[in-house]
């Protein structure tokens, strides 16, 4: 039995989700399907990060256990043959059975796109979040300072999280704006159910006038979601990879959003 690891990108407009669902509408439904079709064996996928409804990836990474052995280019190309026109696989290869691709990662990457004018998106739609009046991008930085760090973040996860403990490590929450595109970069340990969603929610709110930056700090010491913001659309919302140890040897494993801006 071979391990392989597999990365692919996807539009989660197309799908309910990246875990299996009894509708087979996910993305790891409609990737079994495809590798099914070019083994003629029925495979489980275990995916880095299990995004929502709605959400993409630029880069996800999944890692699948299969006997029957095909040339290199029939895991990419053959497979992307039978995925929908929303999802294709960028690369895949051989890995260590001590490869996984959940548990082995270090650290996860995602990207919130907001676009923040008065006008809806048209040309984006689906593809970034809206919010139609101004924000101040400085009072967003300073409160998003203090979710840096490991903390209980109770305050912004789903009420059907299933994570055992809600104590994350928040590594990075770079804030930068271009032109009327505001874009949240974070990198953790690990993510909770909607906590991004909640986060943006929350910041937004900051940014928009309604609550004060150390509102935010407020909420994550309260440690109780009832009290935060309403949880953001997940349209603008990418996964971008996740990082695992240098002896798997895998090619790149992190892909940022810049070569898809407009």
């Amino acid at each position: 039995m071979a391990r392989r690891a597999l990365a692919l990108e996807y539009d989660g407009r197309f799908f309910c989700g990246f875990q299996s669902q009894p509708s087979g509408e996910s993305v790891q439904d409609a990737l079994e399907r495809a590798l099914e079709a070019i083994t003629a064996t029925k495979l489980r996928v275990v995916a880095a990060g299990r995004t929502d409804a709605g959400v993409h990836a630029t880069l996800q990474i999944v890692h699948f256990d299969a006997e029957v052995e095909r040339p290199a280019n029939a895991w990419v190309r053959g497979v992307n043959a039978h995925l929908p026109p929303s999802a294709a696989v960028l690369w895949c290869l051989d890995v260590s059975c001590e490869f996984h691709a959940r548990f082995g990662a270090s650290a996860r990457h995602y990207t919130y796109l907001l676009q923040n004018r008065p006008e809806r998106p048209g040309l984006w739609a689906g593809r970034v979040g809206w919010h139609h009046a101004a924000l101040d991008d400085d009072a967003m930085r300073e409160a998003a300072r203090a979710l840096s760090g490991t903390h209980d973040f109770s305050s912004f996860r789903a009420a059907e999280c299933q994570a055992r403990s809600p104590v994350r490590t928040l590594h990075r929450l770079d804030i930068a704006r271009i032109g009327t595109l505001v874009r949240f970069d974070f990198t953790a340990d690990a993510f909770l159910h909607h906590m991004i969603r909640n986060i943006i929610g929350a910041l937004v709110e900051v940014g928009a006038g309604k609550r004060s930056p150390s509102w935010v700090a407020e909420l994550l010491g309260a440690a109780d979601r009832t009290r935060g913001a309403p949880t953001f659309a997940p349209d603008g919302l990418y996964f971008t990879g996740a990082d695992y140890d240098a002896r798997f040897a895998l090619p790149v494993t992190r892909r940022g959003v810049a070569a898809m801006l407009p």
